[in-house]
């Protein structure tokens, strides 16, 4: 059986007149695009100028909100409580839901940013907390899970449609969180190196850690950061490793967890 995967890409991400990733290129590889909500990154215009592109070229938009954290891109983590961190993410899913309207589309899914992301993979109160404030603006999106953390674990608890995302430019813990960036190795810059690993992966629907472990995880779909240098590198490695493969990339339809 031919199998197929999303492949997913982080961008809306500039600001004003400040420039972050190449989005026009990325948009001509992947299939998902999760588009900044003008907390972490992003503001109005770019937010419309990227879904207005991912329209035109068929790729599913994804609302990604993150932490009020502009100076540091979404990075820095905060306490917020349960309540306020769920107006947060509905104020987000909100916005990018009028903005993927105007211009003809529709948010897909939902995919949380950076060290919000990363808090909610490792607390799975957390995690429920923003599925469930997601679900109540659009109880019709999809919710991206990091696969074998405690996000998939919440999202299955609530019964909502899920997609399990492993990471092409990131390292892997033991217990499947990423390895935080300010260790060596954390971030992999390599194409060849993430089209050979994301590859692996798929075929044999695990995770390889650092350890050299394997996590046995559902594989819906594949994460590059487009702030990465080489992320547009990446993509290309991955895709055409994935065909080499006889895999085949499609936007992932979503799945009861």
């Amino acid at each position: 059986m031919t199998r197929s995967v999303d492949l997913n890409a982080d961008m809306g991400e500039s600001y004003g007149a400040w420039t972050m990733g190449d989005d026009a290129a990325l948009l001509d590889i992947v299939t998902s695009a999760n588009v900044a909500c003008g907390f972490h990154a992003g503001d109005w215009d770019v937010m419309a100028k990227t879904m207005e592109a991912a329209v035109e070229r068929g790729v599913g938009i994804g609302a990604h909100p993150g932490f009020p954290d502009l100076h540091g891109f979404g990075r820095q983590r905060m306490k917020l409580p349960l309540p306020s961190l769920q107006n947060l993410i509905r104020y987000q899913v909100g916005a990018a839901q009028g903005m993927a309207r105007a211009a003809g589309g529709e948010v897909r899914h939902l995919k949380l940013h950076g060290a919000l992301a990363n808090m909610a993979s490792e607390d799975e109160a957390m995690a429920r907390a923003c599925y469930e404030a997601a679900l109540s603006v659009a109880p019709d999106i999809i919710i991206m899970v990091l696969g074998g953390t405690a996000q998939q674990r919440a999202a299955e608890a609530i019964g909502c449609q899920i997609a399990c995302e492993i990471f092409a430019d990131r390292a892997y813990n033991d217990d499947a969180t990423l390895v935080d960036r300010t260790l060596p190795g954390a971030v992999i810059h390599d194409p060849d190196r993430a089209g050979r690993r994301m590859a692996e992966m798929v075929r044999e629907g695990v995770i390889l850690t650092e350890s050299g472990k394997r996590i046995e995880t559902r594989i819906d779909t594949i994460c590059l950061h487009g702030d990465t240098p080489t992320a547009v590198r990446i993509a290309a490695g991955v895709r055409d490793a994935l065909r080499e493969s006889g895999v085949i990339l499609a936007r992932f339809a979503g799945a009861h967890g």
